[in-house]
């Protein structure tokens, strides 16, 4: 996907004036740097102390290693999984292959490379991923709790091959910050959890490849930081990459600054990026969990090395935490809300390790648990080796006074999000928040007054996900298309403007009338009601009713304007089973080997019918996670508003 001269004004019409005087000094700064490029100091004496603390390994489950172990064994043995594609080259990678599309990066100028661009690229997801290096931090934690050099070897060979492969400047992972930082993250932790090993010093501190890749990752970020418009979950990954490394690898004459620059910037963008609520900004659950897992990082870092972090830090990741805990499902799955592209800040789990619950053991270590938190069950490694560095919040003698929620949060008014509970754990998400975060809006989908509907962890009314970013633009469009969402489109159009696939040039407005949660835990009915102006001279206003003696789910569409066509989508989740005949739709799914069911009554008024699987153009679509998609049953009801019309569906869940 190559950009027009269209895309470009579009995107410089959502940039403020400093934003754009910062881009021009970026383009001056890359031209200098193509003829003379910056070099390393040469430093001497250098030495890596931020250890694990004594006994931190010990403290690592038994079955969380095994977890791990597996997987190590794995990538051992050179298969890996990246967005839906099988790598079976992982013991030898070939660092700018793409094994989708067969295609190969260019090893040119970095500012050079047209990383959009497929046919010259390739997926360049694909191409990045591998190049985070968290695959190498499992081999590393392998390396760590079972002692086997074979794994630290690997990860050594691995790293020298990169570094021969990607010399600074050169190729397409000098590109983009969040990997640079990404990288850097977990650069720090593999040598921490490989400290032991008899080649670690040899690899990174007395290596002079090393530390010259590791100066210059940060020199970049120093350089060419996410500005503006851009400045979502990506300034947050540069700043903890930067940050990180200026303390673990505190080495060079500019590492006080760039961990003094680092530090500022990440205080400001976490308050940036977050509500007060604790919800992330982006209102993309999956960077919610990315920013939290770099901000816990961050702040281990941080204490690892006796930095002494500003007391919002600490306290919106405790907002970010509680809200998570708010927010989950019985199941701990957070609502599938905008884009998600399954990006993680730092992984040392194995396959089956669930990030949730992974996240919430830590916020437990780190914060303590309420007594309204779900109960988590699960264990992982990753929370402790965190919580052997981060003091616990209580302990912060900066810790301001917070007063943390007493019952469980259910209405999150400041992002426009109502989480409705009901019997035999049914869960409902309703959204009538902002269009996204800054100008752009990056990772909003067009999804206002959507509603995400589960049944003891089963998705029943389903958010179908994002499946992919780059070199697909017809899926890219439907994933994030109101269509595509469990709510109502009028006149064909989105209800927000599309300029691009990370850019909207329009938002639409949505406000909460109604948010009454409380009512169904209580045995009575829960109300919620909302309405948005993204069709401009009408005004879409829905209203939820969950009834706790029926089980019953009441969605009222209305559309105040001009007579116009409409389309009301219901979306499926890929478990649930659909007969619809007429106007009613009798679903079924099985949990744990028990048969499920429910009977959707749709409007009347409008024609419905069944899609599944279907391409041209898609509709009928469910992806788990990026890159995978499977067919899922999409209702979609078509007819006429006329400005008095009422559209009322009913879900019944059966005994």
């Amino acid at each position: 996907m190559t950009m027009s001269a269209g895309w470009y004004l579009r995107r410089l019409s959502r940039m403020g004036p400093r934003e754009i005087g910062g881009r021009a000094g970026d383009a001056v700064r890359r031209r200098r740097w193509r003829s003379a490029p910056p070099d390393c100091p040469d430093v001497a004496g250098a030495r890596f102390t931020a250890v694990l603390p004594a006994g931190t390994l010990a403290a690592v489950p038994p079955d969380a290693v095994k977890r791990l172990t597996a997987e190590a064994d794995r990538l051992m043995d050179g298969h890996a999984e990246f967005f839906g594609v099988a790598r079976e080259d992982l013991a030898d990678p070939d660092w700018s292959y793409d094994p989708k599309t067969g295609r190969r990066a260019p090893l040119v100028y970095a500012f050079d490379v047209p990383y959009r661009d497929e046919d010259a690229v390739g997926d360049i997801k694909q191409i990045w991923e591998p190049s985070r290096h968290q695959y190498l931090t499992v081999l590393a934690a392998a390396y760590a709790v079972t002692g086997d050099e074979r794994y630290a070897e690997r990860v050594a060979a691995h790293l020298r091959s990169w570094w021969e492969a990607n010399p600074p400047l050169r190729g397409v992972h000098w590109t983009s910050g969040i990997e640079l930082g990404i990288r850097l993250l977990s650069w720090v932790w593999v040598r921490r959890l490989l400290d032991g090993w008899q080649g670690a010093a040899a690899l990174f501190e007395d290596n002079p490849v090393a530390r010259n890749q590791i100066w210059h990752h940060q020199r970049w970020l120093a350089a060419f930081p996410s500005r503006g418009s851009s400045a979502n979950n990506h300034v947050i990954a540069e700043t903890a990459g930067q940050f990180a490394a200026a303390c673990a690898f505190g080495w060079f004459p500019s590492s006080a600054r760039w961990r003094a620059d680092a530090l500022r910037s990440l205080e400001r963008e976490l308050r940036s990026n977050t509500f007060l609520s604790g919800l992330n900004r982006e209102l993309a659950t999956e960077y919610h969990g990315l920013v939290l897992e770099l901000g816990l990082a961050a702040v281990a870092e941080a204490d690892a090395a006796g930095v002494q972090v500003p007391a919002t830090v600490r306290l919106v990741l405790l907002r970010m935490t509680d809200a998570l805990a708010a927010v989950v499902d019985n199941r701990l799955r957070p609502p599938r809300q905008g884009d998600a592209d399954d990006g993680h800040g730092l992984i040392v789990d194995g396959a089956g390790t669930d990030r949730w619950a992974s996240l919430l053991s830590t916020g437990e270590a780190v914060f303590g648990r309420l007594d309204w938190w779900p109960t988590v069950t699960g264990t992982d490694v990753r929370t402790p080796l965190l919580a052997a560095f981060v003091q616990p919040y209580a302990r912060k003698d900066t810790a301001p006074a917070v007063s943390r929620p007493a019952e469980r949060p259910a209405h999150f008014a400041d992002a426009g999000m109502t989480v409705l509970r009901g019997p035999e754990e049914i869960w409902v998400r309703c959204d009538g928040g902002p269009h996204g975060f800054l100008s752009i809006a990056a990772h909003a989908h067009a999804d206002a007054l959507s509603v995400e509907v589960r049944h003891d962890g089963i998705d029943v009314l389903a958010d179908p996900g994002t499946f992919c970013y780059h070199g697909q633009p017809e899926w890219r469009r439907y994933f994030r298309s109101t269509l595509g969402h469990n709510t109502l489109e009028l006149d064909g159009g989105d209800q927000s403007v599309s300029g691009g696939p990370f850019l909207w040039t329009r938002h639409a407005r949505s406000r909460v009338l109604v948010a009454e949660a409380a009512g169904a835990a209580a045995g009575g009915t829960a109300r919620w009601c909302a309405e948005h102006d993204g069709y401009q001279d009408s005004v879409h206003r829905r209203r939820v009713e969950l009834a706790t003696l029926s089980r019953e789910l009441t969605v009222v569409d209305e559309v105040r304007g001009p007579r116009g066509d409409v389309r009301l989508a219901f979306h499926l989740g890929p478990a649930v089973t659909a007969e619809l005949e007429g106007n009613r739709a009798r679903l079924s799914w099985s949990r744990d080997g028990e048969d499920r069911s429910a009977e959707l009554d749709l409007p009347a008024s409008l024609n419905w019918r069944a899609h599944r699987g279907e391409s041209e153009p898609p509709l009928g679509w469910y992806s788990a996670g990026f890159g995978r998609k499977e067919p899922a049953t999409t209702l979609v009801g078509s007819g006429v508003a006329d400005g008095t019309t009422e559209f009322t569906t009913v879900l019944r869940f059966q005994g």
